[in-house]
């Protein structure tokens, strides 16, 4: 148990509580009428998953989400933030509702409030409707329409007792990782693009905005964003040019249109004609108020200038240090940073660390253990910049372990583990990890260790 003094306490509303994403967890791919997302096409299309490795089954947690809300009784957990699955509730994107699918949630949701978890739901964790990718996805502005449907059928059903929604769940990923550098679904390689779709996922996000709170009364709504704390991998102005760069296409080109500046002119200038148009009114609806900022954070990103690294003319560093098995740099100093900067350049009220967490090559439980010692330590680490930055001044409401149980990791397929509870998919037996009970440990106390 952690040793609790002023010094090293959390402020007593601080929020703890682990984050899961649907297609990673649930199964069930093919069960109640649920349709077919891109992650399943994508991951059912050799060569695009390590392994072959599908969601089709992953951690059962459809079938099993009554024992995982009793392991996350025994966590200690304040809050739960799980995302829901778009082709659950409407297989064909839009349209029909599929009862099923809402009556899956519905049950959830009863079952962590009666367990005293407060839910948090992430509306788009990546899994779009397949039928939707083949009118163009995240590219076909028309998207966001589909988004505003999908929004008013879940918040109309779980709006009286869920308040607190994330619309979009990192739009960096769902863009430029989906469509430029094609590593996740649907797999496409063009800048363009990953431009026209970052625009949609915008105009959905400020599109679901009004939607949440007209169905969901006193409800918060936000989003969440992977930002990356960008350094220039020296002193010289070519290098510090660079970051800028960087920072632009990363963070500024979500946050500016987020928070009422559309996109940021000297990345407009840079991408020229690839830039898709757009009418003037979509910034007024991107811009929606929200009352909160998710942010994931799992490692930074040093940038030196290099005219032959594409449409940014920059490359990554590679820094010393200890790497987690995702081959991130452990470095909770840019955290701090990073919990101090956006809060400084725009008004984005709370924040809540919505992910944070490393991968391992954990061992299986060994006499009823899993000891993951490197985890652990990452979170203390994680947790004391954390610390420091609310002493500093940011306005960080809340943290959420990424990830509850290990799961299917995207294009990693079931290689990497980041839970704090081990899953052993054959027998879909749960074990909680050392770190699991450290953070246990974190919570009861509101408090790290010295």
């Amino acid at each position: 148990m952690a040793n609790s003094t002023s010094s090293n306490r959390f402020p007593d509303d601080f929020l703890w509580g682990a984050a899961t994403a649907a297609y990673q967890i649930e199964g069930a791919a093919n069960e109640d009428g649920r349709g077919e997302s891109i992650w399943d096409r994508f991951s059912h299309t050799p060569g695009k998953t390590l392994n072959g490795d599908t969601g089709d089954i992953a951690c059962d947690h459809y079938h099993h989400w009554r024992d995982d809300i009793e392991v996350m009784r025994e966590l200690g957990l304040q809050a739960y933030r799980f995302s829901v699955a778009w082709p659950r509730i409407l297989p064909e994107g839009r349209g029909r509702v599929n009862e099923a699918g809402l009556a899956f949630y519905d049950q959830l949701v009863d079952g962590l409030l009666e367990a005293g978890i407060t839910p948090w739901v992430t509306l788009y964790h990546w899994d779009l409707p397949q039928v939707l990718q083949d009118e163009g996805g995240w590219t076909n502005r028309a998207t966001a329409d589909a988004f505003a449907e999908y929004t008013e059928a879940i918040t109309r059903r779980l709006g009286d007792r869920v308040k607190h929604w994330i619309t979009l769940n990192e739009p960096w990923c769902s863009s430029f990782l989906s469509y430029h550098i094609g590593e996740h679904a649907p797999g496409h390689k063009s800048f363009e693009e990953a431009l026209a779709a970052v625009h949609t996922l915008l105009l959905a996000h400020g599109q679901a905005v009004p939607i949440v709170r007209r169905n969901s009364p006193g409800a918060q709504v936000g989003i969440t964003l992977n930002l990356s704390q960008v350094y220039p991998a020296s002193d010289s102005s070519a290098d510090q040019a660079a970051a800028v760069r960087y920072d632009g296409y990363f963070n500024r080109w979500f946050l500016d249109p987020l928070y009422g500046r559309g996109y940021p002119q000297d990345m407009l200038e840079l991408y020229g004609d690839r830039v898709p148009a757009f009418e003037a009114a979509d910034f007024d609806t991107i811009a929606a108020p929200t009352d909160f900022l998710g942010l994931n954070y799992y490692t930074p990103t040093f940038i030196h200038d290099n005219q032959d690294g594409g449409v940014l003319r920059v490359g990554s560093t590679r820094r010393e240090g200890e790497y987690t098995a995702m081959d991130w740099l452990v470095y909770p100093e840019a955290l701090y940073d990073q919990l101090l900067r956006v809060p400084r350049d725009y008004p984005t009220g709370p924040l809540y660390i919505t992910e944070n967490g490393a991968a391992y090559p954990d061992e299986p439980p060994a006499d009823g253990r899993v000891r993951d010692p490197e985890r652990a330590n990452y979170y203390r680490q994680h947790l004391a910049a954390a610390q420091r930055a609310i002493a500093a001044g940011s306005p960080l409401k809340g943290y959420f372990a990424w990830s509850l149980m290990d799961n299917f990791e995207w294009a990693w397929g079931y290689t990497r583990r980041f839970g704090i509870i081990y899953v052993d998919y054959a027998t879909q037996q749960r074990t909680i990890k050392d770190s699991g009970y450290m953070y246990r440990d974190v919570i009861a106390a509101n408090a790290i260790d010295d």
